[in-house]
């Protein structure tokens, strides 16, 4: 599907996108949503917590909503857009990614961009489990990545699952990586740097002989955290064949659900291949929109309600 031309101009202050990328990730506060939790056990004796929250009337559509790097159900882009479903009248349920739901995962693995492997977990738990005729996706970052990825590995996807959307996708990791290392986005690389290692301090407790204090002293930088954690714990040969094999990028021209990529031209996240212009031409299931404002998982809107959250319903709502 070609690059669709999209109208969304925001006040003057959030034509900013790191002001939209701070506000919406720092100040923004999403209120009048419940959420009920439930624990699901995996295949590997691990755990995933879900929050779910639901629409006021029966419904037999559901949401799943991944959070990116370092977040959880809490953030209020995954509140504010559990809100939004549920009032639109699908259910909810915003996964927790390993280690994320406040209590510290059992093995020495956690999460990370190309774990679709959990996100097959969960959508067979809620078909398993639940009586849903419609299912949806929306990531962000990382879990945007991970969504595209999923739906472009080759796998049998469940005739259940009708659409995505993806909102500032990193589709090229290590381009996403270099821009993260930028002195531009400092600020916010080594806020992602210092919960990653307070989380791995709290592992280290549980695997004290597989990290030791000598490793964490050398976690200097994201790059690092991936070369001598996330490769090792979940079978990578270092951080570059972690990026190369989880980048969505390269599964995006085998999606044939309907999928939607928000990536704002003013993201500092993003590298130029995160904007797949002639992957979508060529693409009919694969839309992209890439409006100039935004900023990373930011798209401030009236009445607390993101331009994202508006334009996810609309999609999904269209397809019907």
């Amino acid at each position: 599907m070609p690059h669709i031309p999209v109208e969304y101009t925001p006040p003057f202050l959030f034509r900013s996108g790191h002001l939209a990328t701070i506000y919406h990730g720092l100040f923004r506060r999403v209120r009048g949503l419940d959420q009920e939790r439930e624990r699901v056990q995996l295949w590997d004796s691990d755990f995933i917590d879900l929050d779910w929250s639901y629409s006021d009337s029966p419904t037999h559509k559901v949401v799943i909503l991944l959070h990116g790097l370092e977040g959880n159900a809490q953030r209020p882009y995954i509140t504010g857009s559990a809100r939004a479903f549920n009032k639109a009248g699908y259910d909810a349920c915003a996964v927790n990614f390993r280690g994320c739901s406040g209590e510290t995962n059992k093995l020495f693995r956690s999460y990370h961009s190309g774990a679709t492997e959990d996100l097959h977990a969960v959508i067979q738990h809620i078909l398993g489990t639940k009586d849903y005729s419609e299912l949806y996706i929306k990531g962000f970052s990382l879990g945007g990545n991970m969504a595209m990825k999923y739906l472009g590995e080759g796998r049998n996807l469940p005739p259940q699952l009708k659409a995505a959307v993806g909102v500032s996708v990193p589709c090229d990791l290590h381009e996403s990586l270099k821009r993260l290392l930028s002195r531009e986005n400092y600020l916010y690389a080594r806020r992602f740097l210092k919960h990653l290692v307070r989380k791995l301090k709290e592992k280290q407790k549980m695997f004290p002989e597989e990290l030791p204090d000598r490793l964490l002293k050398r976690i200097r930088n994201l790059k690092d955290f991936d070369d001598l954690y996330t490769s090792v714990a979940h079978g990578f040969k270092d951080a570059e064949d972690y990026y190369e094999q989880c980048s969505a990028l390269q599964f995006l021209p085998n999606i044939h659900l309907p999928a939607l990529i928000i990536n704002a031209k003013d993201d500092s996240f993003l590298g130029n291949a995160c904007y797949p212009f002639d992957i979508a031409r060529i693409n009919p299931a694969l839309y992209l929109e890439t409006p100039g404002y935004g900023g990373h998982v930011g798209f401030y809107g009236e009445q607390n309600i993101t331009y994202s959250e508006k334009r996810s319903i609309n999609f999904f709502e269209d397809l019907s």
